[in-house]
């Protein structure tokens, strides 16, 4: 019968979390290890790269809730309220975890590369690109060229967050949407930003089938 481990799992992430917030990425694995009252060589059977480690720390999931409703959305329900649940769900991610980047960054810490394989936002833009190329398939969507509004609906979105915080003090003004517009919505209202309902509807323009 296996032992349970002295320390668990969320003991490592709270320590590794302290130390990562201090130094950046660039913290020793070691130091964590020590913290967490661990063998350096355990934190790996744990966690398989630093990286992974950095992200749990954080909180920041390997891929963002939004990517994983892709799949289940392409060629259903109304496409444009689905668009405008993506955006949604890309400024909810995004408000999460651009403040601790800035934070690290303000403090002159290191991050991960964002290279390798495949950054995270490149894969990002390439499987939105991949959702209207389907729905561009489905003929849900007159033929244009996906990636470049992919980048449109990502990079506008990421700005307005970054602007968000930037300008932590102003208002951004929101309006109420039904409840079921939402997937996840719970059981009360959901307000989004009325900067996320214009640019959808802007999008749409150029987007929405042809009426033959």
């Amino acid at each position: 019968m296996a032992r349970t481990p002295r320390i668990t799992n969320q003991q490592i992430l709270e320590a590794a979390r302290q130390i990562f917030l201090q130094q950046g990425f660039g913290a020793s694995t070691l130091e964590i290890a020590q913290q967490a009252g661990i063998s350096e060589a355990s934190i790996f059977k744990r966690f398989s790269t630093k990286e992974e480690l950095f992200f749990a720390a954080l909180g920041i999931p390997e891929k963002p809730p939004w990517v994983n409703e892709l799949e289940s959305l392409c060629g259903q329900g109304n496409l444009k309220e689905n668009l405008t649940n993506i955006c949604f769900q890309m400024m909810e991610f995004y408000r999460e975890v651009l403040p601790l980047i800035m934070m690290l960054r303000s403090r002159g810490n290191a991050l991960p590369e964002l290279g390798g394989k495949e950054p995270k936002p490149m894969r990002d833009v390439k499987l939105l690109s991949a959702f209207l190329e389907c729905e561009i398939n489905q003929h849900r969507l007159r033929p244009c060229d996906p990636q470049t509004v992919a980048h449109i609906l990502l990079g506008s979105v990421m700005n307005y967050v970054f602007l968000e915080q930037m300008l932590s003090q102003v208002n951004i003004p929101t309006a109420e949407l039904p409840i079921g517009t939402y997937l996840n919505s719970g059981d009360s209202p959901t307000k989004i930003s009325v900067f996320l309902l214009s640019l959808v509807d802007i999008v749409w323009q150029g987007i929405a089938p042809s009426q033959d």
